[in-house]
């Protein structure tokens, strides 16, 4: 079992930035690649950026590349997500995910555990 807990959501303006954490506790680390995944009220659950279990790779979403970063610290059991030039679309709760895997899935379904959610709001 893998325990995942986000921190670090808010209330933020257009235009802010915000860095989630996601503490993980339980199996190795380095074995899983992490996501960070978002849903909106009313709406699918959606990949938003994942990291390959020694950070080496990264993807991300179209619609975040270019303003929102992931990164690793496997000393700390911890992946981020570095979230700049919010737009209101970005609210949603985001989640991150981890997977027993050596690809970078950008699927839900790829994912074995994840965490509780934190909410993020752009709003003026």
């Amino acid at each position: 079992q893998v325990q995942l807990v986000e921190s670090g959501g808010g209330l933020v303006q257009p235009g802010g930035s915000l860095r989630l954490s996601c503490a993980a506790s339980g199996r190795t680390f380095s074995n899983y690649a992490m996501g960070w995944f978002r849903q909106a009220p009313g709406k699918e659950r959606e990949f938003v950026a994942v990291i390959a279990r020694r950070g080496s790779s990264i993807l991300f979403a179209d619609l975040v590349k270019g303003r929102f970063t992931i990164s690793r610290d496997n000393a700390k059991n911890t992946v981020y997500l570095q979230m700049n030039s919010l737009k209101p679309e970005d609210t949603a709760v985001y989640y991150c995910a981890a997977g027993a895997t050596m690809t970078l899935p950008s699927s839900k379904y790829a994912y074995d555990y994840w965490g509780q959610g934190t909410q993020v709001t752009v709003s003026s």
